[in-house]
């Protein structure tokens, strides 16, 4: 009797609690998006994956000793993984856009209020009884608003490694649904004849000017906010490697596998923290709705901010292409562009949108900077 005991107590039926059960079901969720909705399926199929093997009872896949455990521990907690991640991300982006027309950089800026209004959302939250977000725990939310997934899991990492999984979920949930979240919003903010508008064909870049380019911005990162150059840093070597066209093997390692071996250790990690105790609760939906807020304030500025350049502006700007700020490469700027083309079958608005696109990326890098600056050692 007493070895049939200690056989049923070893079993997963015995062992299993209702909110383990309830996280593998969020688990098959996210893998149900990745693969049947293709919504960032390179890390929302490790992601949910994680999910499932955190929560399995007695596995001890996240307890000392176990594999989640030290992939965390190895690569997120210490910021590694992210940062990898942006080197890859800047070995694949082209700033020709963002250079040959520069004055999209504000609208990549404007994006950015997003993270800083719903900064004072997460604080304002604290009203609600049973939430308790402490300034660190505000800042690490708001930068979901960036829709930029390795600089949300760094800067959760840094600040409240506590809620980083419920921040990657929200991040990379609402990145998955730019093309459902964006339009809308688009539309309610524009008119039929300024989405209609047909921006000029942009100039050629030498590849010259795309070398200076990201020695240029990481000279001024070091001057003038230092906290930033991790990520900014990263993600400059990797566009210099792409464009010095001297290291193409490096590059295309860079872009290719490091990437995607970093990506699958990353979405597990992630899934890690996706365990019963740490992800339900009420500060998990508070965080849900204020990533939906954040991603909402920062597209809708950088329309805002595209309407009022264009009535100084000597060459007219399409005010769709400012939602594209928001980061989200390179599907915000797909979905400028569609809806774009809707108006008029003759506005192709990608390489256009694709400026404040990767200059989201380095407002969002920035933004996370800032708030290390002002929070990390608070």
């Amino acid at each position: 009797m007493l070895s049939l005991n200690q056989l049923w107590q070893s079993t997963g039926i015995a062992n299993l609690e209702p909110g383990q059960f309830i996280m593998m079901l969020v688990g098959c969720g996210l893998l149900y998006l990745a693969i049947g909705k293709k919504f960032e399926p390179l890390l929302l199929l490790p992601m949910g994956f994680g999910a499932i093997l955190t929560n399995i009872p007695i596995a001890g896949f996240s307890e000392t000793g176990g594999l989640l455990h030290y992939i965390y521990g190895a690569g997120i907690s210490t910021g590694i993984f992210p940062l990898v991640i942006f080197m890859g991300v800047g070995a694949m982006t082209d700033f020709g856009a963002l250079i040959a027309n520069p004055k999209t950089l504000f609208l990549g800026a404007a994006a950015q209020f997003g993270i800083f209004a719903t900064l004072f959302g997460a604080i304002a939250l604290n009203l609600v009884p049973g939430i308790e977000f402490t300034l660190k725990d505000a800042s690490a939310i708001a930068i979901i608003g960036g829709a930029d997934g390795p600089t949300a899991i760094y800067l959760a990492s840094k600040l409240a490694p506590e809620l980083l999984g419920a921040i990657a979920v929200a991040a990379y949930s609402y990145m998955a649904l730019v093309p459902i979240i964006q339009p809308p919003i688009m539309r309610l903010l524009t008119t039929d004849k300024e989405r209609q508008i047909e921006m000029a064909q942009l100039r050629s870049v030498t590849k010259i000017e795309k070398i200076i380019f990201p020695t240029g911005v990481l000279l001024l990162t070091i001057l003038f906010l230092p906290a930033a150059t991790p990520l900014v840093g990263m993600f400059c070597l990797g566009n210099l490697m792409r464009e010095s066209g001297v290291v193409d093997r490096l590059s295309s390692t860079a872009q290719n596998e490091l990437i995607n071996i970093t990506t699958i250790f990353l979405g597990l990690g992630v899934g890690s923290k996706l365990s019963a105790h740490a992800f339900l609760n009420i500060k998990t939906l508070g965080i849900l709705a204020l990533g939906a807020v954040a991603f909402s304030i920062g597209t809708a500025s950088g329309i805002l901010m595209a309407r009022l350049m264009n009535r100084f502006s000597q060459t007219s700007i399409n005010p769709l292409i400012g939602a594209a700020g928001v980061s989200a490469v390179p599907m915000a700027a797909r979905v400028a562009n569609k809806v774009g083309l809707k108006a008029n079958p003759h506005n192709f608005l990608l390489m256009h949108a694709m400026g404040p696109n990767v200059a989201g990326v380095l407002g969002s890098a920035v933004a996370a900077g800032i708030l290390l600056a002002l929070v990390g050692e608070s």
